[in-house]
């Protein structure tokens, strides 16, 4: 899926470049007839890649260069300038490499590489790792083992009946429609059979053994393990009160939710959605893109305060109002009730269904059953390691060690294919920790809003741009020290915000 379809620009490379236009420090792009190609100076020489994101197509160029490395600006990909290796997820694939040609003061770029040797083989065939969770977590760290070159047994175990999925969309693109489903799976069958990987949807966890090294299924059959992942996730909280339970009532956290909401919907409204943070929103603009009646129903006097505060809050819901999107903020839903949702002032919203968003908890049942220390989440140190040392964690369920030395749990997708990613490097060996600030991003309608850091609180928000206009950049600061930064319309300031807090 790709957010540019836009022809190249730029110097044709075909023609040749003089050697000087090449920045120091920064990239060059052009094309190679309708490829668009980058060419930076590095270690190794001159190198030219791809200059397009293999995640959503994003401009490489209009991303920030980082010693030899490039990152994307749309969701934060890395990618390497020489090898084209797709350093940190979301990029799942690398992008290709170009043959660079110097002569009288000119570079050309004509022909692509071929792509680089794979990794050597561990002298592990023996070794097995089991993988419990087939989110973001669980297939980054799957096909990070194998480009490690890791020739064991894998075997990934998901309760989810579809195969690993661009679980974002579910709330935001599939569900309003503008993905299709084919846009969704992060790889297709023919992936998990070239690499090994011996994935097991629609199958229950039992019982995890950290002692003896098992895993028991739902089925009685049990797996030994050399080496176990624990990333299952998070579940959506249903609130209490009569009729949270009814059908007409979904959860949105699978592609199968979204399913259900669409054949729900296909009648019309209205919808009440429940929960005024990110999914809530996102689902209501979803819904809206759909012509559905949506109202929003939160605790919060403005949306996403928590998070963003006041002032972005504010912002936003202007901008879900001009939607057509009916709010009633500072309300609790206290039931579901002849179709309609009941509040605590008296008061109720008519609905024919309604969508939950009130946020999720960590699913942490497998891993208290395995002995594992834990914290609101499962206690790990920077490589993902638990307090068995056979066992790993990742993901939304994982309580890892923050910038500032302080335990977080953080439930973003980004965050949680890093967090597989250097949970595979750690099982081979590779030194490699987590130690980047945490980004996500939130679509609304036209607006996207990126976030990186973790702010539970701060004591000042200092403003650069114009969040009226919806040109801004945030920082969340406290103390005088920096936290998290959110951006609207500013991608590279993502970027650098993302380096400045990792490097603090």
């Amino acid at each position: 899926m790709s957010e540019s379809s836009e022809k190249p620009t730029g110097p044709d490379f075909t023609q040749g470049v003089p050697i000087g236009s090449i920045p120091e420090g920064g990239v060059l792009a052009g094309h190679v007839g309708d490829d668009v190609v980058i060419i930076g100076r590095t270690a190794e020489g001159l190198s030219a890649i791809t200059g397009t994101c293999s995640h959503y197509g994003g401009a490489l160029a209009d991303g920030l260069r980082v010693g030899d490395t490039v990152h994307c600006p749309l969701h934060h990909a890395c990618f390497d300038l020489a090898t084209g290796r797709a350093l940190r997820a979301p990029a799942l694939s690398p992008v290709d490499r170009w043959k660079v040609d110097e002569r009288d003061g000119k570079v050309f770029i004509t022909e692509k590489l071929p792509a680089p040797d794979p990794a050597e083989p561990t002298d592990t065939p023996e070794r097995n790792i089991v993988i419990i969770g087939g989110g973001a977590a669980g297939f980054a760290a799957a096909q990070r083992l194998r480009d490690l070159g890791f020739d064991g047994r894998i075997t990934m175990i998901s309760d989810d009946p579809d195969a690993p999925y661009d679980r974002p969309n579910v709330s935001k693109d599939y569900l309003a429609g503008t993905a299709q489903p084919e846009w969704m799976p992060l790889k297709d069958k023919r992936f998990y059979e070239e690499n090994h990987i011996d994935l097991r949807v629609d199958v229950t966890v039992d019982h995890v053994d950290g002692e003896h090294c098992t895993v028991t299924l739902d089925s009685g059959e049990r797996l030994d393990y050399d080496t176990l992942l624990l990333c299952t996730g998070a579940e959506p909280i249903r609130p209490d009160g009569p009729g949270f339970d009814d059908s007409r009532v979904f959860t949105v956290r699978t592609m199968q939710d979204a399913q259900a909401i669409i054949a729900a919907i296909d009648g019309g409204g209205p919808v009440a959605v429940l929960g005024s943070s990110f999914i809530g929103m996102e689902v209501a603009a979803s819904l809206r893109e759909r012509k559905v009646e949506v109202h929003v129903i939160g605790p919060e006097a403005v949306p996403l305060k928590r998070v963003l505060g006041d002032d972005v809050g504010t912002m936003i819901r202007a901008l879900h109002e001009a939607h057509g999107v009916i709010f009633h903020l500072g309300r609790k839903a206290t039931g579901y009730v002849d179709g309609a949702v009941t509040l605590d002032d008296g008061s109720a919203v008519e609905a024919r269904h309604v969508v939950l968003g009130i946020g999720v908890r960590p699913r942490i049942a497998l891993a208290e059953a395995a002995g594992l220390d834990l914290d609101n989440g499962v206690l790990v140190d920077a490589t993902m390691r638990t307090s068995n040392e056979d066992i790993y964690a990742a993901g939304d369920i994982a309580r890892f060690p923050g910038l500032d030395d302080s335990r977080q749990r953080v439930e973003h997708w980004v965050v949680a294919e890093r967090h597989g990613q250097v949970a595979a490097a750690a099982m081979l060996g590779f030194d490699e920790i987590y130690n980047e600030a945490p980004f996500f991003w939130s679509v609304h309608y036209d607006t996207s809003i990126r976030y990186v850091g973790h702010a539970l609180e701060w004591d000042e928000i200092e403003v650069l741009g114009s969040i009226e206009a919806k040109v801004a950049e945030i920082r969340y600061k406290k103390a005088g020290r920096e936290l998290a930064v959110a951006t609207i319309n500013r991608d590279k300031a993502s970027l650098e915000a993302a380096e400045r807090l990792a490097n603090a």
